[in-house]
């Protein structure tokens, strides 16, 4: 099991770039394999008409968009935020369309193609792009995630490969799940999606701990932090190559609603 990467670890040597190499899709990398399977449930989720809203924040959203994507189809305004300034400024570059950013063309026109047309991919990012008002800074171990900024509760959150990554331990991930629900209405969905049996992460050379989870873990935790769980997806990975760049054994896709 890799040592645990603390904040400190995080903002010293998380590469926002180093670490996009895994969202070069069509690559044939690990980041395939997760984005396929994600962005297929994020469709179905936000597409259905069953998850819509007005606002909807992301939690470590990292210097990435692809959880967005579908999202903006039903909700009008997106909060996008992070624990490093690395990663808010690359989100930034994408979103002020600036020379250097990250082409996420590809992965944009596979959603389009799951929403029924890939050729709208370009109005898909204006519409991205438009949708996302703000980008802040965001710590999930304290009781106000977004502290100092302070927001009405929203009607839904996004999180992916976060909480694993920040969490040493299962308590302190419960607790951090305890701290993302105050910004959220009673009566609204958390989508959190993410890695299953995952120790240990590569971004570029350098080596980052993950809180490896389980299925049971995650229903349990939810349901001791005030969730529902209304769709539990898993899949289980055949394959274990390139265990050395990540260890994971699966993938969940949760949608639960705040009781």
């Amino acid at each position: 099991m890799a040592a645990f990467t603390g904040g400190e670890v995080y903002k010293a040597e998380f590469e926002p770039t180093a670490y996009l190499e895994y969202f070069k899709f069509g690559g044939g990398t690990l980041g395939d394999e997760f984005l396929t399977f994600v962005l297929k449930h994020y469709c179905k989720t936000f597409t259905s008409g069953a998850v819509t809203g007005h606002t909807l924040i992301d939690i470590g959203s990292g210097p990435t968009i692809y959880q967005l994507l579908s999202a903006c189809e039903s909700f009008k305004e997106i909060i996008a935020s992070d624990y490093m300034d690395q990663n808010c400024q690359e989100l930034l570059k994408w979103l002020k369309n600036e020379p250097g950013a990250f082409d996420w063309t590809p992965v944009v026109q596979h959603v389009c193609e799951l929403e029924g047309d890939r050729n709208k991919w370009a109005e898909k990012e204006g519409k991205l792009r438009g949708a996302i008002k703000r980008v802040l800074k965001c710590d999930v171990h304290k009781s106000n995630p977004l502290d100092p900024v302070v927001l009405p509760p929203a009607d839904c959150l996004v999180s992916s490969l976060c909480l694993e990554a920040a969490c040493e331990d299962q308590s302190s991930y419960r607790a951090a799940l305890r701290n993302i629900s105050s910004l959220l209405k009673p009566g609204g969905h958390l989508v959190l999606s993410g890695d299953l049996g995952s120790s240990f992460y590569m971004v570029g050379p350098k080596k980052f701990s993950c809180l490896a989870l389980t299925e049971e873990f995650l229903r349990e935790a939810l349901s001791a932090t005030g969730f529902t769980a209304e769709t539990v997806e898993v899949l289980s990975r055949a394959d274990v190559a390139q265990h050395d760049i990540c260890d994971f054994s699966g993938m969940y896709f949760i949608v639960a609603r705040k009781n």
